[in-house]
């Protein structure tokens, strides 16, 4: 450590330099000289000052390719560059780094490192495990840090004999060891290449392991020539039991070449076929990506792919990010030179990078509590640190060690990207599942070994000879058979006749049960599709009973129906999956045996198993029928309030049931609340018991069960293989706890926690944290919450069984009896009030629903109509000699459209046709539809009036155009709203059309000729046909019209119109009808002048909203500019 020599003392000597100065002149000289230097020595950077530390990178840079292609001082020059412009990092000095090379020959590299003393302040290194014990014990004798990614021995991490050496990653020894206990792989061989170092990590290696008890077979070096490789893969397969090779080499998916070949070779020998797995040693010293990454060399050899099946790959977990993506984002921000690629740079670059960070933080650490740094200091203070280094967190533990996260990489024979199967806790030695199981070549691992390699305190002396345990069995089995297979053939035969006769027969068929189906319906063919029974059956608490009333029962079949008689008593069916059962003489003895096992079960909370229906192809359990339905339906019924008396009743209930199937050694395995039952005395009992071992000895396939399904099984069977699913003791008791959270809430499972049951179930397979229903104190006595939890603790062995379950549960209510009679007489009181509270209410809400139906329905149909088809009745299309039609467009509306936005012509059509309705309803018209802006009302029909149509129609006419001429549309009110209006009478045809929203519609020549009539008119007028005109002369009520002339109709040709200008007595104003253009017309849309003035007016409206805000944010701007920078606007005085 020391200072940046040049700045300094380049400006000592020229400040001290000999000079002859005379008199005044040479003081002045002086004194301008020292405040010079004084001015030069406060400008220097904190560099400058700051004492040096220098890394010295060690490793096999030059000598082997491979690890050059880790590009050192690339990576050292990216970390000392991050870590000197990190400002969380108060290190007192200025790191820079060199790289020092070893010789690739342990005895030589050991002289080299020994004269790198002088040049560096610390080291990462040795590469080489061969000389680790000595450089640690030079590092200590110099005050350096040794800080090593790469050695092996167990006796470095002694900080008694080692003070100055620390690890940046978890020692790869422990890594392996932590794999093989899980997967008992005690025997293995080592094999390496013929490169010094990685002889010399072999040798290492199998040393380490052997200190662990392991049995390491064999340790084989091997070149790249065939023969080499061929005979250290035949030594290895000719040594005893080995399961697992280690091979210490580059990784072939690094370019490593001689592990492409010895796979190759393996793959030749048939050594990759699941007897062994192969494990890369190289790996577990840097992060390999994985995630979405191809690897080249797997697609372009196929051998190798194939062959790559056998190995497992244990790496650095790169966690958020790989070592590509980060390489390509620091090449990006121009970190590193552009040339690089991300693909041709070693994973070892990170490690690199990140054991200088590594010392960076040690001395962080150091210089805070201290102030200054030893080599031992930042050993001590590299401890419990974390920190993000190149792509992943980095960790140590108490010691000052790294303990990041490994990953096994796996793949097949079909691909070449790894993916992740296990993880690897270092700070807890354990694995965790991931993300997809290893694919074993042959569909399984290697064999494990025996328990013992890895039990400590004991010794395995290696099992007992296989050809020693072949004869004993031999011997055994010699001896038995015979008196097996005569004991054999006469069970088969006692058991197929009590199976099929005799009263206590277990397989039952068509002939001995009878399929019924009752009228109360059917729900999800469970229990739950069987209703309560009539009130004198549950007051007297007796079972149901089968009444022969013919309307009571309708034939049914053993496929649409679960329900059956069996010796006069109702029985439940539960069927089984659809599947090959084979002949039921030649059922499995296995099977028989479970048969009579469960039906030999009898306790009174668990439904007695009366025998199994075999038949047609179709195979059930029979249970006794409970006419309560399910736990879950019970529950679940939000009319029904359950006090804590009658809750605690059919837990306890529970609880004896389960405590009897456990004492007979059967575990239930689909515990659940809809597989507990209450019969008619309010009596729980537990049923589905057996159900999956009877699918295991009859060998049906199970459906997949749903995510709902499994809220009830515990986390480690969700966790393990569907053998697993069998269940467990400890299973049921958390089963059983989450029935209890059901009963105390009574709701549904994790009804409190507002996620799907998908997403449940994976919380539940991967914690931490533990996920678990919160069920508020209120609910439930504080001890039955505690049991509540005990039972549904994370480890198995933790939960009680159900002795002890029962035990604690008669504690809850101090001794006293659950009179369920009470309780039952009080919920069914509350059910009678509940009920009759219902049936007014929902009577009411009926009644209002009924009248706001009729009103909506005559809105959209003519009453007579409405009530046709709420009869049922069809209706007829009815013809109509003479009615009157009237059509109405506003004029110019595709021009207001264009300049509103969508929703103000919304408003518009809404406002006028709301101002339309209301004149409506003072006359005898009816309204047929509006479409757009156009708007149809018929007089005459449904109900005719005589000729009355026309006049009604000529009335409504006036009174709209006069509402009109002062109607303001509210988003331009200065535009004026114009329509016109045509009328016409004629027969016409009116019927229903459709039976989706059905519509009243008009038919006929008249609808067209109205139609013509309106559109062929002008603004503010009341265009009228002849026809109409003649009835309104013969009612004499006083009509004003004039005669407009002939007027061209489309498809009519020219007829003779008027205009309905008055009646005699109508005092409302009428707007004045534009004036007629020279050319006889006039425009059928918004005047030009109209419109420029409304544009004018939005724009000046527009402007007056800006001009504020203009105003308001120069104001601010001015308020900010200094007095020189202030601008003088145009009419303002420039103020001195």
């Amino acid at each position: 450590m020391f200072l940046g020599p040049w700045p300094f003392s380049h400006l000592m000597l020229w400040f001290v330099a000999p000079r002859r100065q005379q008199g005044n002149h040479g003081l002045a000289s002086f004194k301008l000289r020292w405040c010079l230097c004084l001015l030069a020595l406060t400008s220097l950077p904190q560099q400058v000052w700051a004492p040096l530390y220098k890394i010295g990178v060690v490793g096999p840079w030059t000598c082997d390719p491979l690890f050059s292609k880790a590009l050192p001082e690339v990576a050292a020059r990216l970390a000392i560059e991050r870590i000197n412009r990190d400002s969380s990092l108060d290190l007192g000095y200025s790191f820079k780094y060199v790289i020092l090379n070893e010789d690739c020959q342990t005895s030589r590299d050991l002289a080299s490192f020994i004269s790198h003393h002088q040049m560096a302040s610390g080291f990462i290194g040795p590469a080489n495990p061969g000389y680790c014990e000595a450089a640690s014990l030079l590092g200590n004798s110099w005050d350096k840090g040794i800080f090593s990614w790469a050695c092996v021995n167990y006796e470095l991490d002694n900080k008694n004999s080692h003070p100055t050496f620390s690890r940046t990653l978890p020692s790869p020894i422990r890594v392996l060891v932590t794999v093989m206990k899980y997967f008992q792989w005690a025997h293995a061989g080592v094999i390496s290449s013929d490169e010094d170092i990685w002889v010399h990590t072999a040798n290492r290696v199998a040393g380490a392991l052997r200190s662990h008890g392991l049995p390491v077979g064999v340790v084989l070096t091997t070149g790249q020539d065939s023969q080499s490789i061929q005979k250290a893969l035949q030594r290895i397969r000719q040594a005893d039991r080995i399961c697992m090779i280690i091979m210490c080499m580059h990784s072939a998916l690094i370019g490593g070449e001689t592990q492409t070949l010895l796979l190759e070779w393996a793959h030749d020998l048939k050594m990759t076929d699941g007897t062994y797995v192969f494990v890369p040693y190289d790996a577990l010293l840097y992060s390999l990506p994985y995630k979405h990454t191809p690897y080249q060399v797997l697609r372009n050899n196929p051998k190798l792919r194939e062959a790559y099946d056998a190995v497992l790959t244990i790496t650095v977990e790169s966690q958020e990010k790989t070592f590509y993506q980060a390489f390509t984002e620091a090449a990006a921000r121009g970190e590193i030179p552009e040339k690089l690629e991300s693909d041709q740079v070693s994973p070892l670059f990170g490690t690199i990078y990140n054991s200088i960070y590594f010392i960076a933080q040690a001395m962080n650490n150091a210089m805070k509590e201290n102030g200054r740094a030893s080599a031992a200091s930042l050993v001590q203070h590299s401890r419990n640190m974390q920190f993000y280094g190149f792509n992943q967190l980095i960790r140590t533990d108490s010691n000052g060690n790294g303990i990041s996260e490994y990953v096994i990489l796996d793949t097949n024979w079909k691909e070449w990207e790894l993916h992740s199967t296990y993880t690897v806790d270092m700070e807890m030695e354990l694995l965790r599942f991931g993300e997809t199981p290893i694919h074993f070549p042959g569909g399984r691992p290697p064999r494990a070994d025996a328990k013992c390699w890895f039990a400590e305190g004991k010794i395995c002396r290696g099992g007992i000879n296989p050809a020693f345990a072949v004869m004993v069995c031999l011997a055994l089995l010699i001896a038995l058979l015979s008196i097996n297979g005569f004991a054999y053939f006469i069970r088969r035969r006692i058991n197929k006749i009590q199976l099929i006769k005799g009263p206590n027969r277990i397989l039952l068929t068509s002939e001995d049960v009878t399929f019924i189906n009752p009228h109360f319906g059917s729900k999800r063919g469970s229990r739950a599709s069987v209703s309560f029974q009539i009130t004198s059956e549950v007051q007297s608490g007796r079972s149901p009973r089968l009444s022969f009333s013919s309307g009571s029962l309708t034939p049914a079949t053993y496929e649409n129906s679960n329900i059956a008689i069996y010796e006069g008593d109702w029985v439940w069916l539960k069927k089984f999956p659809s599947g090959d059962f084979g002949d039921i003489k030649f059922i499995k003895s296995s099977a028989s045996d479970i048969f009579e096992m469960m039906k030999d079960l009898r306790h009174e909370n668990v439904n007695p198993l009366l025998g199994f229906f075999y038949d047609s192809g179709m195979f059930a359990i029979v249970t006794e029928f409970c006419s309560r339905r399910s736990l879950e339906d019970i529950l679940t019924n939000q009319d029904v309030k359950l006090d804590w008396m009658f809750k605690s009743s059919l837990l306890l209930d529970l609880i004896k049931g389960m405590k009897y199937l456990h004492h007979r050694e059967f575990a239930h395995g689909r515990l659940k609340s809809r597989n507990c039952v209450v019969d008619g005395r309010f009596v729980l009992k537990v049923t589905d018991y057996g159900f999956n071992d009877i699918l295991a000895v009859l060998r049906l396939s199970q459906e997949e069960p749903s995510a709902e399904e499994l809220l009830w099984t515990a986390p480690e069977l969700l966790r393990g293989p569907k053998g697993s699913r069998l269940g467990s003791f400890a299973g049921d008791v958390y089963s059983f706890a989450i029935i209890m959270q059901e009963v105390i809430v009574q709701s549904t499972p994790f009804c409190m926690m507002d996620l799907p049951a998908k997403e449940i179930i994976e919380r539940l397979k991967k914690p931490p944290p533990v996920y678990r229903p919160v069920v508020p104190p209120e609910h439930a006595p504080p001890e039955c919450l505690q049991l509540m939890k005990q039972c549904w603790a994370e480890a198995a062995e933790q939960r009680p069984s159900f002795d002890e379950i029962f035990d604690q549960f008669k504690t809850f209510n101090k001794g006293k009896k659950t009179n369920i009679i009470d309780s039952m007489l009080q919920m069914l009181e509350q059910y009678s009030s509940n009920l009759e509270d219902l049936i007014r209410e929902r009577t009411e809400e009926l009644e209002i629903e009924k009248q706001k139906t009729e009103k909506l329905l005559t809105q959209m149909l003519p009453p007579s109509v409405a009530e046709s088809l709420k009869r049922g009745c069809t209706v007829e299309p009815e013809g109509f000699d003479l009615v009157t039609l009237y059509f109405s467009d506003i004029v110019g509306f595709t021009t207001i459209s264009a300049m509103s936005e969508p929703i103000e012509v919304v408003d518009l059509l809404n406002d006028l046709y709301t101002l339309f309705d209301a004149i409506i309803g003072s006359h005898d018209v009816y309204k047929v539809e509006t479409i757009g802006d156009a708007y149809m009302v018929a007089s005459g029909l449904p109900k005719r009036n005589g000729r009355r149509h026309a006049a009604e129609i000529a009335n409504m006419s006036l009174d709209i155009l006069s509402s009109v001429g002062t109607f303001k549309m509210r988003h331009m009110p200065e535009v004026p709203v114009r329509i016109r209006i045509g009328l016409h009478s004629g027969p016409v045809v009116a019927g229903v059309v459709g039976l989706t929203m059905p519509r009243y519609c008009l038919f006929g020549d008249t609808v067209n000729t109205a139609s013509r009539m309106e559109s062929t008119g002008l603004p503010y007028r009341i265009h009228v046909s002849h026809s109409t005109v003649t009835i309104l002369q013969t009612l004499s009520e006083g009509y004003e019209v004039e005669l407009r002339g002939r007027t061209e109709l489309k498809g009519k040709g020219t007829e003779e119109t008027f205009w309905l200008v008055g009646k005699k007595g109508f005092t409302k104003p009428l707007p004045i009808p534009l004036q007629v253009g020279k050319d006889g017309e006039v425009g059928h849309g918004l005047q030009p002048v109209e419109i420029a003035a409304f544009q004018r007016r939005k724009a000046e409206r527009q402007l007056e909203q800006k001009v504020p805000r203009l105003e308001s944010s120069l104001g601010e701007a001015m308020e900010t500019l200094t007095p020189v920078q202030q601008i003088v606007l145009p009419g303002q005085e420039v103020s001195e």
